[in-house]
């Protein structure tokens, strides 16, 4: 079967007649969001994304949908800030919608999701949207009151986050540059719509951001698995990062090319579909604090070599197959799978770091203009923080906030500096 027919089988599996997806399909937009009432509040980004924005409110009215407030509200700035969440919580309690159409990428996804929770339980419980960060906060919630949201239809733009398709919401506070999640099942978009032809209107870097991250949720997914849902989740990570290896230096060539922009986009799918049977760690937890120097996508795609090595005990059966994927398309050698221990981590590390470099992304820290020692104190702090406990017992070997100091000092001294030779394995 062809790597990209399998991985709409598997999406299609998941999300059956909840989700839109291919190239050529934003048309039905229109049509999805009439099934949620005759208002719908837009939002999107007015400047590059504009023409799209146009295009949905064209396929919108054409259905007979009207447009709150008959306007298109700004989307959400990079990594969601809290006071963009409030900006669009007024836009809501003022149009009072049937539903909300986000066009955009994780950010404005991630920031409408929040929104809509605000909006719906902010004046029973809390307008605060620090009460809601952790799990399953929202539900608890919406059953205590009898509230509902208002429902979310996606529209993705960007191969990126999966944000469309998953129980996360991803909140930065600008002030101490600190970024927190909200995890839960309530939050999903109702609808999803993706067209992976309108990702060629973004930077080749934003999409080169995406496929990391494609290959950061697959892959960490994939080594915290070890019960039921092992072979699914082996699936999802062999399918997103054999497509990420084959395309991703294709878009750097040619910003262009529909197709390879298709099978990064199916990738960061099924990176959706992994972080909703099992939970990322350690390099998603450290990307948090990184959120004023770096793409997500790229901070995991940094730091996962070096977390690899830190779990190596713990998942060599995980190695061995990711080893065998980036060997396949010339990444690593192909006696990697004869490899065992350490040297297996380590042999996979120095793949991914090849990788990273074959599309022009950065492999170290110290690379990242602004990077130095206060994201390695807030990283560890962060790690200490009640709110983010679930990254570190998602990791292979569950962390303890007191294990911090000892095994992820060292992870992120590496990084800084490209040593895999500084991390101590757990």
């Amino acid at each position: 079967m062809d790597i990209k027919e399998k991985a709409y089988n598997l999406l299609r599996e998941w999300k059956g007649d909840n989700y839109v997806f291919g190239r050529g399909v934003l048309n039905q937009v229109g049509m999805v969001a009439r099934k949620y009432g005759e208002t719908t509040l837009v939002i999107s980004n007015l400047t590059y994304m504009k023409s799209v924005a146009d295009e949905v409110v064209s396929y919108l009215r054409e259905a007979g949908v009207k447009i709150a407030g008959d306007t298109v509200a700004p989307d959400a700035k990079p990594n969601a800030p809290r006071e963009d969440v409030y900006r669009l919580v007024t836009y809501i309690l003022q149009y009072k919608p049937d539903s909300i159409v986000a066009i955009g990428g994780g950010s404005t996804i991630d920031a409408c999701k929040c929104a809509s929770a605000l909006a719906s339980l902010g004046k029973e419980v809390t307008p605060e949207v620090d009460h809601y960060f952790g799990t399953n906060v929202v539900s608890t919630e919406l059953e205590r009151t009898g509230k509902k949201l208002i429902p979310v239809i996606a529209v993705e733009t960007s191969a990126s986050s999966g944000a469309h398709l998953t129980k996360y919401s991803n909140i930065t506070d600008p002030v101490v540059g600190q970024k927190k999640l909200i995890v839960d099942e309530a939050i999903i978009p109702a609808t999803s719509i993706f067209d992976y032809d309108i990702t060629a209107t973004m930077p080749v870097k934003v999409t080169i951001d995406g496929a990391l991250d494609a290959i950061a949720h697959t892959f960490e997914v994939f080594c915290g698995q070890k019960g039921e849902k092992y072979e699914l989740a082996k699936d999802l990570a062999i399918t997103a990062i054999s497509l990420c290896c084959e395309n991703a230096k294709k878009l750097v060539e040619n910003p262009k090319d529909l197709e390879a922009r298709e099978a990064i986009g199916l990738a960061t799918d099924l990176g959706g579909y992994a972080i909703m049977i099992g939970g990322t760690s350690g390099a998603h937890l450290t990307s948090f604090s990184l959120v004023d120097v770096v793409g997500h996508g790229t901070a995991c795609g940094i730091m996962n070599p070096f977390y690899a090595v830190l779990y190596s005990k713990a998942i060599q059966k995980q190695l061995k197959a990711v080893g065998e994927v980036f060997a396949k398309y010339g990444y690593a050698d192909s006696s990697i799978v004869e490899l065992n221990d350490r040297a297996l981590s380590i042999g996979v590390a120095k793949a991914m770091i090849e990788y990273g470099k074959s599309i022009n992304a950065p492999t170290s820290l110290n690379e990242l203009e602004g990077f130095g020692e206060k994201h390695i104190q807030r990283a560890l702090n962060a790690a200490k923080d009640p709110q983010l406990k679930m990254k570190l017992q998602n990791m292979p070997v569950p962390m303890t906030v007191e294990d911090v100091d000892k095994f992820m000092e060292p992870v992120l001294r590496g990084a800084s500096i490209g040593d895999l030779d500084l991390v101590i394995e757990m």
